[in-house]
């Protein structure tokens, strides 16, 4: 699988990013990531990456940097994340973590976060191989009615 490639995400990336969705939860994906990939590609401290093989995409990684939150200056999040499962243990999640890890890393960012449903064990061991640990934070949620 050495012929799939890492480059930064791109706004017209959205339709690859809902049909790796919905072929990992095999269920149809209703929000509509085209909002979000424009915003993401237009942040000039953009760290989101995509893979691709023969021109198709396989996974992406969307993180972006929080400034001043919960008491550390600067920290980044995952706060999407995908492989097609076609393409799962391949290696392609780990390529497009360590393209995040490396940028973090020039602008000295320390602490990466990201939350992970405790059931979904195939996505909590691969954070886990990525050196992820339980923190000093808990999610909390609430539920407006």
């Amino acid at each position: 699988m050495e012929n799939f490639i890492i480059r930064r995400l791109k706004e017209n990336d959205a339709d690859d990013i809902n049909r790796i969705l919905k072929s990992i939860t095999k269920d149809s994906v209703t929000l509509d990531y085209k909002p979000i990939t424009k915003e993401e590609v237009k942040k000039k401290d953009e760290i989101s990456f995509f893979a691709e093989l023969n021109g198709k995409g396989i996974g992406f990684i969307v993180a972006y940097i929080l400034y001043g939150g919960f008491g550390l200056e600067k920290s980044a999040w995952i706060g999407l994340f995908g492989v097609d499962p076609k393409y799962m243990g391949s290696g392609i999640g780990k390529r497009m973590a360590k393209e995040v890890f490396d940028e973090l890393m020039k602008m000295d960012i320390k602490n990466i976060f990201t939350s992970v449903r405790w059931d979904s064990v195939d996505l909590l061991s691969f954070f886990k191989s990525l050196g992820f640990d339980r923190c000093e934070f808990i999610n909390l949620k609430k539920i407006i009615d």
